[in-house]
């Protein structure tokens, strides 16, 4: 019982105040906090419609009345962008979640369930992992065709098997723990025992690594749009506003920096969070990758 206990210790501190504590971990909360908030209060803070055409004002360098500029279109760039955020949030945690949920299920059923459950559920972990990430999912597009809910469906496809991985492996080390075979003796059930003990257990990493994945979805997201083969125009993804921003460079090469600075921010501001909630979360293996 007590490395159940030991393992909820972090939690009973104070996760929020241990990351302010830490100042990579304060960074990525503050950046994390801060795109969040932008895609949260897009109706209300963006101050024109990102769609809106004003052929007369393209390709504006930042000003007074437009603060990073228009695009080709003569689009108000800050708008775009500010809604570009609600849009890259809103499909990486769509995606990342319900990947992430299908893993935990998955990898507790294969942690937990009978050997040959497990061999089979471990084949197809192993099989999904091999295929390359990019022509895979240039693949189902292909097939598919290009959209948002094409998209997502990819994402969670090339996303689940690592997460579901990482439970089982971390479902089979607390299966052998004293508490858990004490638990058994007594005559708990599997239900019991994987709500109670394993499900607590096996969170943390978990929500690190989807923490650590959700900037490299949203850099996929803007490379297949880039491509014309994720979200389709009109939408401001960042990965449009970079495609455009591209064709144009000569002519007005603030779009691109204008599109590139959210994605190395949001990348950056990730990736220092889910640094962070690692040495909270799991003191022990600070500087250990999971997975």
């Amino acid at each position: 019982m007590s490395s159940a206990v030991d393992g909820a210790n972090p939690v009973r501190r104070g996760i929020g105040r241990a990351l302010v504590a830490d100042r990579m971990g304060l960074a990525g909360l503050v950046l994390v906090v801060a795109f969040l908030m932008m895609a949260l209060l897009a109706p209300w803070i963006a101050p024109y419609d990102p769609i809106a055409l004003d052929v007369k004002a393209r390709f504006q360098p930042p000003s007074a009345q437009h603060w990073a500029g228009t695009d080709h279109l003569g689009r108000d760039l800050l708008s775009r962008i500010i809604w570009g955020a609600r849009l890259a949030l809103g499909i990486a945690m769509t995606s990342i979640g319900i990947a992430g949920a299908i893993g935990l299920i998955l990898g507790l059923i294969a942690g937990h369930g009978p050997r040959w459950l497990d061999g089979i559920l471990v084949l197809i972990f192993d099989s999904m992992s091999s295929l390359p990430m990019i022509f895979f999912a240039l693949a189902v597009i292909t097939v598919l065709g290009p959209g948002t809910a094409t998209l997502i469906f990819v994402i969670v496809l090339v996303s689940f098997p690592a997460y579901a991985r990482l439970i089982r492996t971390q479902t089979l080390a607390l299966t052998q723990a004293d508490y858990i075979l004490a638990e058994r003796a007594m005559g708990a059930g599997s239900a019991r025992i994987i709500l109670i003990h394993l499900l607590p257990n096996v969170i943390g990493p978990l929500v690190i690594l989807i923490c650590m994945d959700i900037p490299v979805v949203i850099m996929l997201e803007a490379g297949l749009s880039y491509l014309n083969l994720g979200v389709k125009p009109p939408s401001p993804s960042w990965g449009n506003i970079l495609s455009e921003g591209y064709n144009a460079l000569r002519q007005a090469p603030h779009v691109v920096l204008v599109a590139g600075v959210p994605l190395v921010l949001a990348t950056l501001g990730f990736t220092f969070l889910g640094e962070g909630l690692r040495d909270v979360l799991d003191p022990r293996g600070a500087g250990r990758r999971w997975g």
